[in-house]
């Protein structure tokens, strides 16, 4: 029986759900908290550690008596190796010493990327695959690379679906592209069925049972449906894309904030294929997702498709 989840990334959007879900079925949950992160929404009874990746002391006290340490934390905007190293390489190398330090060791349970499968893409995509291949040096692990994660409170799905729901829908990538998803409860109970089985050495995929994925019209016929009304595509050629990129990188070093639209996000937007596989983890553990794309995009904008009211309460998120 698990008694104590050490957890980073608590302050996220995944890890937040994650907590919850762990504080909700009575598990002791401990979580390492930057000094800067503002941790309001963490449950009450929660138990913080304060400090970072790369603070050696903090760590040893996140890990010390857990039974399982769940790696949420992770860098998603930056313009190269030296925006997402520091935490998705180098953070998973000292989280992996610290548990190999501990006795008895815990096992981790790690969240990747789909984006692994291909590191030569983007500094994103190279960083989760050395990450993962930094986390073999802890005593006993689990890798799980999610596809597109989305829900309530996501901030990189999110705002793209907002705008459809407005009805507007910008068609990014290949013509022929499939992609998979995965709705956030989702996900959260595939890392709780992992820490319940312990360590196996594997990395595992998933998706929200869609065989194939999706089109990204797929994803415009759903919100379609979700507020009854047409939503009128508008297509974003490959070159303006690469261009928006580059604008973007040099507007955020003015700004000096990273940023999410770079030439790799744009060469991952145009990649053709970005579908799991469940076979593996569901043989595993027996997870089987629940929530298909209407329903959870129900839960993410909101139940008054269609009407006035449902568009107000969508421009207030």
């Amino acid at each position: 029986m698990v008694v104590r989840v050490a957890l980073t990334g608590a302050t996220g959007f995944i890890g937040g759900a994650l907590v919850h879900r762990l504080q909700h079925d009575g598990v002791a949950v401990r979580v390492l908290v930057r000094p800067t992160a503002d941790a309001r929404r963490l449950p009450p009874g929660v138990e913080r550690i304060t400090g970072a990746l790369d603070d050696p002391d903090s760590l040893a006290r996140l890990v010390r008596g857990a039974d399982t340490v769940v790696h949420c934390a992770g860098v998603v905007r930056g313009h190269g190796a030296g925006d997402f190293d520091p935490v998705n390489v180098e953070g998973v190398a000292r989280l992996a010493a610290a548990v190999r330090a501990e006795r008895p060791a815990p096992g981790i349970v790690h969240l990747s990327s789909l984006a692994a499968r291909h590191p030569e893409l983007s500094p994103y995509a190279a960083s989760k695959r050395r990450g993962e291949d930094a986390l073999l040096a802890a005593p006993g692990w689990s890798v799980l690379r999610p596809p597109v994660v989305y829900g309530p409170g996501d901030r990189e799905l999110l705002p793209l679906l907002r705008v459809m729901a407005r009805g507007w829908a910008p068609l990014v990538g290949p013509r022929d592209g499939r992609l998979s998803l995965v709705y956030v409860d989702d996900l959260v109970e595939a890392v709780l069925r992992l820490v319940a089985q312990g360590p196996t050495g594997r990395v595992f995929e998933l998706d929200d049972g869609r065989p194939g994925g999706y089109a990204v019209e797929d994803i415009v016929a759903a919100v379609e449906r979700w507020r009854r009304r047409r939503v009128v595509r508008v297509r974003v050629p490959a070159p303006l894309v690469a261009a928006l990129a580059r604008l973007n990188g040099f507007g955020a070093r003015l700004r000096r904030r990273p940023p999410m639209l770079t030439p790799g996000k744009a060469r991952e937007l145009f990649h053709p294929t970005w579908t799991g596989d469940n076979a593996a983890l569901t043989a595993a553990t027996g997870w089987q997702p629940r929530i298909g794309l209407d329903e959870g995009l129900r839960r993410t904008l909101g139940g008054a498709a269609g009407t006035r009211a449902g568009e107000r309460v969508l421009a207030q998120c």
